[in-house]
């Protein structure tokens, strides 16, 4: 008699994970492979992430007023000057109301990338997706008996203190996300914390049609409450939503509360450049505090925008100690340790999409992308950056091919979820995805693992 071979409790847990995705799934035709546990994170790594949750909160308080003093003229001109190029005139408009004056995102998701010497951040992102998803993975793998980072229903909790409930606009661009905020609201809805009454509408995801969204609105003002609105769609992608001048004259006049709010210049990753500009360093100083300045000088990768404005002769840009951008073609594949990305306000601005890795590319490829961004720049600032590589780690995942559990020697990203609360910016949770180690540039895939991180001794300090 052939006996079966035992099955091991890896195998046991991945089906457990699998017999508990929902049924309409989270991501639109996307899938990734499956892991038996969450990454693991030392209390030490974890504690970080918390401390950096602050120090984010401080420095998107310190964007916004920096952009409002440039243009009181209270600070250089140019930075506003930089943060509105390419967009309309209506929106610049918009965003500078004074009723959206100390308005910033409810939620706050660097893409963070451990090295051999700590983290670097890649990237912020205002309106990110994968709340869902990490709300599902958390309460999932919590199940299972991981200490997941925020708990099993942290994700649930962060964006329950957002609005007591709303409707969550997805626009036809951020369609691959409408199944993880399907399952969202759901969870949201069944709650028992959840107040049914009239002082709260149920949670709702809704595309871009302005009858729905115009129903809502005249229900919340019967029941004596503005709409609430969690925007989850791209301000470049505005002209394709018909209900948008609508929402956003309802949102100037205070009936309806968006977020995050209508600040196109808050969803610009020069940022990163701006907080390394040499004439900004006293207002970063004094915004930040001395010691949280410093800190994020450790963790916010050198930055530059690729303005195509000539330098006088015996000047140099600080970092590259050229003169010239054109000097950038004459670089080593060593000194090429950097990447290009478009700032902002454009479909490339997300995912992978408007990115260029220097050692990536031929010397030729290398000088045509550098003249495409410099061409960019009225409309659409293109940004260098350091690259800095991630350090290999490993992570177990079920092999599709052979049902073995087997070992991934990769890199990983990882992209913890701050929600403003009562003024403080909690961690409620931390997705990783951990990529082959021959991808340089990390996001998801399907050869990728996406699992929760959960708190582990063991786990990468």
């Amino acid at each position: 008699m052939i006996h079966p071979a035992p099955v091991s409790d890896d195998h046991r847990r991945v089906q457990a994970i699998r017999d508990a995705f929902p049924a309409e799934g989270l991501f639109a035709e996307k899938e990734w492979l499956l892991s038996p546990r969450g990454f693991s994170l030392s209390p030490r790594f974890v504690d970080e992430l918390e401390k950096l949750g602050y120090r984010l909160h401080l420095f998107q308080r310190a964007c916004n007023l920096l952009y409002r003093l440039s243009v009181k003229g209270k600070q250089p001109p140019w930075v506003a000057e930089y943060l509105d190029r390419g967009k309309p005139q209506e929106l610049v408009a918009l965003s500078r109301e004074r009723i959206f004056r100390d308005e910033i995102a409810r939620v706050i998701r660097p893409d963070i990338i451990p090295t051999e010497r700590g983290f670097t951040i890649a990237e912020l992102d205002s309106v990110p997706g994968g709340i869902g998803l990490t709300a599902w993975l958390n309460q999932t793998y919590s199940a299972l008996g991981d200490d997941v980072v925020g708990g099993a229903g942290g994700m649930l909790d962060g964006f329950a203190s957002i609005f007591p409930g709303g409707d969550i606009v997805v626009s036809e661009e951020a369609a691959t996300y409408r199944p993880e905020m399907d399952w969202l609201a759901e969870q949201l809805n069944a709650r028992p914390t959840f107040d049914s009454t009239d002082s709260a509408a149920p949670w709702k995801v809704i595309g871009t049609a302005e009858k729905t969204l115009r129903l809502d609105y005249e229900s919340a003002r019967e029941a004596g409450r503005p709409l609430d609105v969690y925007r989850f769609f791209e301000h470049f992608d505005l002209p394709n939503l018909p209900v948008a001048p609508w929402l956003m004259e309802r949102a100037r006049e205070g009936s309806a509360r968006v977020t995050p709010p209508f600040k196109p210049y808050m969803e610009e990753k020069m940022w990163f450049a701006l907080f390394w500009t040499r004439p900004l360093q006293a207002f970063w100083r004094r915004e930040l505090g001395e010691r949280h300045w410093l800190k994020l000088q450790k963790v916010i990768p050198y930055t530059w925008i690729l303005d195509p404005a000539p330098l006088p002769h015996q000047a140099v840009i600080a970092g590259l100690e050229i003169n010239d951008w054109h000097e950038l073609t004459g670089f080593s594949q060593k000194q090429r340790e950097l990447i290009l990305k478009i700032s902002g306000y454009s479909e490339l601005a997300w995912g992978s999409r408007g990115v260029d890795l220097a050692q990536d590319l031929s010397h030729g490829e290398w000088r045509q992308a550098i003249e495409r961004a410099l061409a960019r720049f009225p409309s659409n600032p293109m940004l260098l950056q350091r690259f800095h590589k991630g350090r290999l780690v490993e992570q177990p995942y079920l092999d599709p091919a052979s049902g073995e559990i087997v070992t991934m020697r990769g890199r990983v990203r990882l992209c913890p979820y701050y929600f403003l609360e009562d003024g403080k910016a909690r961690l409620q949770g931390v997705l990783a995805t951990v990529c082959p180690a021959d991808k340089k540039l990390l996001h998801g895939m399907k050869d990728a693992v996406i699992v929760p991180a959960r708190v582990a001794e063991d786990g990468i300090s």
